[in-house]
């Protein structure tokens, strides 16, 4: 019997419009805002920019760079700092000030979990061109996959709730009395982490994919298949991501077939799609390096100015 696992309360299966939640500031573009204006406009629409999951995401993640650049520019303009300085230990400041690091936190938990996945998915590649299917190191490293999974998805839940905290976490209202440009300069800082968090939402949504895996007779594991669609469309399997694509290699690896032929074309087919995911892997990990860099950017420039 094929199970999946049950540990997260939520599936990437599901859309991933998380919303992005409207600030009730003045909404008139400063001239020292427009150009975050613009890339905030542009990752607005990034859920829809293209057709596969994986690039949706990489596309986010190259796209916050960009912002976080202009951050960084609005954040070094002295009209800027001035007014931000006349505000220090104020709570809507440092919610402000508190994004970066809690961004920083969860950046660096799944960055971790990347390297983890993409040297698991290594040491697997390697025990599958020294051995042969049946054997009982290849099914040690298929089972320290599957574990690795396991405890990533239950990484992705804490890193959920966490980035839904975020979400809910701008109570305080800046005074009335702010003028336009700081006004516009806490509007577009707000909308900056409810994107950021709305697009680590997607990532780690993406990471916890469900866990495809196969226990008993080939006949149950087939059907359930079949019910999922993924053997339809000769079997390109277009309605399941890598992750779950290398699990249903595996699965079909380690089920038992007398057929020599048939046992090469499942190592074939596993070395095929753990390729891809190190591919994957590595671009999500590039993602994320860079933007890290401007996350520590972003929260050096708001240290300097509120630190007396």
């Amino acid at each position: 019997m094929m199970k999946r696992s049950s540990v997260a309360t939520f599936s990437p299966k599901h859309s991933c419009h998380y919303g992005i939640r409207s600030i009730s500031l003045p909404t008139r573009s400063h001239p020292s805002t427009v150009r975050i204006e613009e890339v905030l406009n542009k990752l607005k629409s990034w859920e829809t920019s293209s057709s596969s999951k994986v690039e949706t995401i990489c596309f986010g993640l190259s796209g916050l760079v960009e912002l976080y650049k202009c951050v960084e520019d609005l954040l070094n303009l002295s009209l800027t700092q001035q007014a931000l300085s006349h505000h220090q230990n104020e709570k809507w400041v440092d919610e402000l000030l508190d994004c970066p690091v809690r961004f920083l936190d969860i950046l660096g938990e799944t960055r971790d979990a990347i390297m983890l996945m993409k040297g698991n998915v290594g040491e697997l590649q390697s025990a599958l061109r020294r051995r042969k299917v049946g054997d009982l190191v290849i099914e040690s490293h298929v089972s320290a996959y599957w574990s690795l999974r396991r405890s990533t998805r239950k990484a992705c839940t804490k890193s959920m709730l966490l980035l839904k905290q975020i979400e809910g976490s701008f109570g305080a209202s800046p005074p009335l009395e702010l003028n336009h440009h700081l006004c516009a300069v806490v509007r577009v800082l707000r909308e900056a982490s409810l994107i950021t968090s709305s697009i680590f939402q997607s990532l780690v949504a993406y990471l916890s994919s469900p866990i495809f895996k196969s226990k008993l007779n080939k006949w149950a594991f087939v059907s359930r298949l079949v019910q999922k669609g993924v053997l339809e469309s000769n079997n390109q399997q277009e309605n399941i991501n890598e992750l779950e694509k290398v699990d249903l290699a595996l699965c079909r690896m380690v089920m038992v077939n007398p057929s020599k032929d048939f046992e090469a074309e499942k190592i074939q087919s596993a070395h095929k799609e753990l390729e891809a995911v190190v591919v994957v892997m590595e671009g999500l990990e590039n993602g994320l390096d860079c933007l890290f860099k401007h996350l520590i950017n972003t929260r050096v420039s708001f240290l300097n100015i509120l630190s007396p």
